[in-house]
């Protein structure tokens, strides 16, 4: 077995005391954090429900409290659950083995992507045929699949071409692929992945970088370079479970701060929600904070603060062993996050046939909420499929083992 990296070795710049970090007490617990599972489910539905326009359910969704939404916490539990995924394999076998098992999920997350747009790309056809109407196609951003499809092919499997709802699979194939090397970094200690992430974060801003895309002049929605900083973060809290030193400040006052600033961030994102459905009137803070709030593209510094304090405060008031998390809602968004890539691409599709049927019969309150409820009914259903499945293959499996143990 190939010799473990260190898990994090002792900090020589004395940074422990800024940050409230303390030496393990105990090792690392191996134990399932359900938090980060149900947590990742409820994004996915709140992912499907948003990515119907004019959906009178969005308004109830994350970015009704805060100044971000489902997909800042997609991308920062999927870089916790990596980092806690590939350390433990770091520390086990070395990082050779970490790194191929990092490009096999970057595979399989690539062929999704290709089978998806491939689905999509049909599904989308029909409709602009049923529908007849030529602005159809552009709110799908499709057009140029449509007037030249081998050239739009070659690009989607470049990940340069990203249709409507197709743009977070690609980050999050761009961000695992350079993980092997973040990974490393914060193994040695997590400052070396933080600081390099942070600079690129900062210069990203400063100098306008984005990542280019097509047809030309077009850049990907969700820009990688920006991305990548709450991705690195999530991924630093996340293998301080494995290496069972804490890397989240602590302390009663920082939390009532972060409660503070979470309850002023939801009372005015709540009054822009109330304001934009009941009155027309300006908003001063709204035509303040828009400009920042609404660059989601780049995850303006405002958006990522707002989802750090946030983040924060629920992991304070949800525990792991929290009683909400053993009821039968809660265990059916656990079950859609354990199986999020599947729940993710039958979202996406659910939520183009939703914007069809919504188009081409009826978009009354009464339709919408039929069109969410049998989306959200379709999602759970899978996963708890799914999970059913995974549960009768481990059981042969544990039987053979017992046999054989007991030989």
């Amino acid at each position: 077995m190939a010799t473990p990296i260190s898990p994090v070795l002792r900090h020589p710049l004395a940074i422990d005391r800024w940050f409230g970090v303390r030496a393990p007490a105990r090792a690392a617990t191996s134990k399932r954090d359900l938090r980060l599972d149900f947590f990742r489910g409820l994004s996915l539905l709140f992912i499907f429900i948003d990515h119907i326009p004019n959906n009178f359910l969005s308004n109830v969704t994350l970015h009704s409290i805060a100044f971000s939404d489902a997909a800042e916490v997609f991308v920062f539990i999927s870089g916790y659950a990596a980092a806690l995924a590939y350390g433990r394999v770091l520390q086990d076998s070395g990082l050779p083995i970490a790194t191929a098992q990092i490009y096999r999920r970057v595979w399989q997350l690539y062929v999704a992507h290709i089978f998806i747009f491939a689905v999509f790309a049909a599904i989308v056809s029909y409709s602009i045929a049923a529908v007849d109407d030529p602005s159809y196609a552009q709110s799908f951003n499709i057009s140029q699949f449509l007037d030249d499809p081998p050239a739009a092919i070659g690009q989607v499997l470049a990940l340069r071409f990203q249709p409507q709802f197709l743009d977070i699979l690609p980050l999050y194939i761009v961000l695992l692929a350079c993980f092997p090397l973040v990974l490393a970094a914060i193994a040695r200690h997590p400052m070396y992945a933080l600081v390099p992430s942070g600079v690129l974060y900062a210069l990203t801003h400063v100098m306008g970088w984005q990542m280019p895309g097509y047809p030309d002049g077009a850049t990907w929605f969700f820009n990688p370079l920006a991305w990548q900083f709450l991705f690195v973060i999530g991924a630093v809290v996340g293998h301080s479970k494995v290496s069972g030193v804490p890397w989240v400040p602590s302390g009663r006052w920082l939390f009532r701060l972060a409660m503070t600033l979470a309850a002023v961030a939801a009372l005015v994102s709540a009054s822009w929600m109330i304001q934009s459905n009941f009155t027309d009137a300006p908003d001063f803070l709204f035509t303040l904070l828009a400009p920042y709030v609404g660059d989601k593209s780049n995850l303006n510094p405002v958006r990522l603060a707002s989802f750090l304090t946030l983040a924060f405060a629920t992991a304070q008031l949800v525990r792991p062993d929290s009683s909400l998390l053993t009821r039968r809602p809660a265990k059916w968004l656990i079950a859609c996050g354990q199986n999020s890539l599947h729940i993710f691409c039958s979202g996406i599709l659910l939520s183009v046939l939703g914007q069809f049927v919504l188009a081409n019969w009826d978009d009354g309150l009464a339709m919408q909420a039929l069109v969410d409820l049998v989306g959200g009914v379709a999602m759970v259903g899978l996963a708890l499929l799914l999970a059913w499945d995974k549960a009768a293959a481990r059981t042969p499996r544990a039987s053979e083992m017992a046999a054989v143990a007991s030989r």
